[in-house]
């Protein structure tokens, strides 16, 4: 399989399964890019799953566990803490 096909294929699994994920306890974001293992990136495109806070599994909820793969493809929670909207640049107040 090439690269674009191994995309084409995360992309369409990304789409089946965003909202499912979106729904998760503590998830702000689920997107495309490559598997990190000791902070270093692998090579491997993966789901990066998007959480405020990693939580250990036996405090959540069976529901809001995160699989490690969907569909082969691996998993990778990455925790960007709370997110928040900006304002445009010509809406923010003058300091």
């Amino acid at each position: 399989m090439g690269q674009s096909d191994e995309m084409a294929r995360v992309q369409a699994i990304k789409r089946a399964h965003e909202a499912e994920l979106m729904r998760k306890a503590n998830v702000v974001g689920v997107g495309i890019g490559l598997r990190q293992r000791g902070g270093q990136y692998t090579g491997e495109l993966a789901l990066i799953v998007s959480v405020t806070q990693k939580v250990p599994p036996e405090e959540l909820a069976p529901g809001d566990l995160i699989p490690k793969e969907i569909e082969g493809i691996p998993v990778d929670v990455q925790v960007v803490g709370p997110l928040k909207a900006l304002a445009a640049p010509e809406q923010r107040l003058p300091q």
